[in-house]
């Protein structure tokens, strides 16, 4: 959904969808790269005629669409123009399921920093969560 949400914003704003562009957007959506770099060498193993300077565009023009931000390793933004809701789902030890929705799991988690002590009247701006790579869940 995140792809087709970007590539629509991309021709929008005059760009060509090519080969190079999708591929550079499957490798950001799909892995967790800290800089272009990376994802130039992501690149590479898929496309050796690949430049740096057509990733280093790429980077540039995401991030002026509103797609990524450099500032968060080039998370992907999807803004949710859509409507669509994100939904975290958390699996208790008696395999009891809880799903909540992006406001209800705001404020789960605002309220437990406020009872831990970790916040007073701050609000949370953003959460930001990392896939493990770990077979077991934590």
């Amino acid at each position: 959904m995140q792809k087709e949400i970007i590539i629509k914003r991309l021709r929008e704003n005059g760009c060509r969808i090519t080969k190079q562009r999708k591929m550079l957007l499957d490798i950001i959506l799909k892995e967790d790269c800290s800089c272009c770099k990376e994802i130039y060498y992501k690149a590479l193993e898929e496309d050796e005629k690949i430049g740096s300077a057509t990733v280093y565009r790429m980077i540039n023009t995401l991030e002026e669409i509103g797609a990524i931000s450099r500032r968060n390793m080039y998370r992907v933004s999807c803004g949710n123009p859509c409507g669509a809701k994100n939904i975290c789902t958390v699996e208790l030890d008696d395999d009891q399921v809880c799903q909540l929705d992006d406001d209800n799991w705001r404020s789960v988690v605002e309220e437990g920093l406020k009872a831990c002590g970790y916040i007073d009247r701050q609000k949370i701006k953003n959460i930001f969560v990392r896939s493990c790579d770990k077979e077991e869940p934590l």
